[in-house]
């Protein structure tokens, strides 16, 4: 049917077909593996106080003078009226389960004279009633808390 000349040629036209087809496949699974990876990294990171990531350089979490700079930081940008309005304002305004409101200046009053503002920060810090500890802002500092509740209450530390 074929002479030798041309069954040698189909077997060759063949075996190329094969050939890309194989290659094809495999480049196709390298794609899909790479467009599989890029759907599966995270979208975000999680970095904790002390780690590099948190200082922007290397970790140095036993070093006084990192430990320092981020306390500055972290008070650089705190501020006792928004953390009030992000974590606190949503019961103290209202008087959700049972919380004493904002407004209420004659309560604070007589809170802080019969308590003493300490008491009601380490309330704030460790909780109390139906409020959870440190009221929900779990990044805040003790003294952070402190500014809060002096905020909230209307009263200066002495």
């Amino acid at each position: 049917m074929f002479s030798k000349g041309m069954q040698s040629r189909v077997i060759k036209l063949g075996l190329l077909i094969v050939g890309l087809s194989v290659a094809g496949a495999a480049l196709a699974q390298s794609v899909r593996d790479q467009q599989i990876a890029e759907r599966l990294t995270p979208v975000g990171s999680v970095c904790l106080a002390g780690e590099a990531c948190a200082t922007g350089g290397s970790s140095s979490a036993g070093s006084a003078s990192s430990g320092t700079s981020m306390a500055q930081t972290a008070s650089a940008e705190f501020s006792a009226q928004g953390t009030y309005e992000q974590y606190c304002a949503m019961c103290h305004n209202t008087g959700m389960a049972n919380a004493p409101r904002r407004d209420d200046a004659a309560h604070w009053t007589a809170r802080v004279a019969e308590a003493g503002l300490a008491t009601i920060i380490n309330n704030a810090i460790t909780g109390v009633n139906a409020m959870p500890p440190r009221g929900m802002c779990a990044t805040c500092t003790d003294e952070q808390i402190g500014e809060v509740v002096q905020y909230l209450s209307g009263a200066s530390a002495q």
